[in-house]
């Protein structure tokens, strides 16, 4: 079977891992249940891995969403495979409403999501996403945009660490900044391993069963990079508003900040924390309920599978079966970044848009 993992940079160890594993592929097929006919969202289709399993299932057509141009084109051998049933559709998750749309398609009846870093894109030294391989410091999913390299050499020393912060849960963000800064003053960015030897300078070299000291500051370049958490938020609301009633949504996740916001998603969504105490006559009618919650608490890899596979240790996966309520508005909440390396959770805005301060003052060169 071809399968692939999402997941983060490395092992526990800093060690690559084994290619072609799915994360979690045996809970994922429990909760989204697919059955024969049905209609279904891989909305990060990588590799394909979740793809063919739910491709097993007779009669099941399915469509795969990637940002990647990359994954797409890998793809077309399985797509080749199941003419009639898998669509490859190239573009982000939170548009996919509309790339369904143009194919007569309004509503499914499964969607699955996987949150993390493909190690397709890991073992591709040329995108920038490893910090155990040297190449260009990109880490764009997409070939538009800032790049990593660009925002370390042109943004402000606390914007830098705001974001280390907020997107890395970086404890020295504000050291790592000051030493990013220092040394593009010298000689600006160009490749990954010029970052993971500023960061080694500040954290230390690696060290045998410990995660790579550069494992948090990759992980926040890269979300700012592509804006992850904002997709995942809209992500989240275009499957809500696809799945018709009975529909399943199936979320993995791969670090805290991902599942914060799927966990208040499902939260909201399910009813959790209303109370049903009798309501002032000023105050408005409870929403009802979007999602059952079918996962509640969330649900962890295995022993087993985290033995065989440690990219999969940090996953947790979230799922909900679709009510016959109407879809909500409100986007979860997403973190602000605050200069001066500081983080906080910003309220359910209406764009949901996540605006460092880097993005109102401007950037500038050192």
């Amino acid at each position: 079977m071809l399968a692939i993992a999402r997941m983060d940079n490395s092992d526990a160890d800093g060690q690559a891992a084994p290619r072609h594993v799915p994360v979690m592929l045996a809970e994922v097929m429990e909760h989204l249940a697919p059955q024969p006919g049905e209609l279904h969202v891989d909305a990060t289709f990588g590799a394909g891995g979740y793809a063919r399993a739910i491709l097993q299932v007779p009669d099941v057509r399915l469509f795969a969403v990637d940002r990647d141009p990359n994954a797409i084109a890998a793809g077309q051998m399985l797509a080749a495979e199941y003419p009639e049933r898998l669509t490859l559709l190239p573009g982000r998750f939170s548009e996919m409403e509309a790339l369904l749309a143009r194919h007569g398609v309004e509503a499914v009846d499964g969607v699955v999501m996987d949150l993390g870093v493909s190690s397709m894109q890991l073992d591709e030294a040329a995108r920038g996403f490893s910090f155990l391989r040297d190449g260009p410091l990109d880490m764009r999913m997409e070939a538009e945009g800032l790049s990593a390299a660009e925002v370390l050499n042109t943004f402000r020393e606390e914007d830098i660490a705001a974001i280390l912060k907020s997107y890395g849960e970086e404890r020295r963000a504000r050291p790592l900044a000051r030493a990013i800064v220092r040394r593009r003053k010298e000689k600006p960015f160009v490749t990954t391993f010029d970052l993971v030897g500023v960061v080694e300078q500040v954290l230390g070299a690696p060290r045998p069963g410990k995660k790579h000291p550069a494992t948090r500051t990759f992980q926040a370049l890269r979300i700012f990079v592509n804006r992850e958490l904002e997709e995942v938020a809209r992500g989240l609301l275009a499957a809500e508003r696809l799945l018709r009633p009975g529909g399943r949504l199936v979320v993995v996740s791969f670090h805290s900040l991902e599942d914060r916001i799927v966990k208040q998603f499902f939260k909201a969504r399910t009813g959790r924390g209303q109370t049903a105490s009798r309501r002032l006559p000023h105050e408005p009618e409870p929403v009802p309920p979007s999602f059952v919650d079918l996962a509640p608490g969330g649900v962890a890899p295995s022993a087993e599978e985290v033995a065989d596979n440690p990219r999969a240790r940090s996953a947790r996966l979230r799922a909900g079966r679709r009510s016959d309520a109407p879809a909500q508005a409100a986007l979860p909440q997403l973190p602000s970044v605050v200069p001066g390396g500081k983080s906080r959770w910003g309220g359910k805005g209406r764009d949901g848009k996540v605006a460092p301060a880097t993005r109102k003052r401007g950037r500038r060169k050192p």
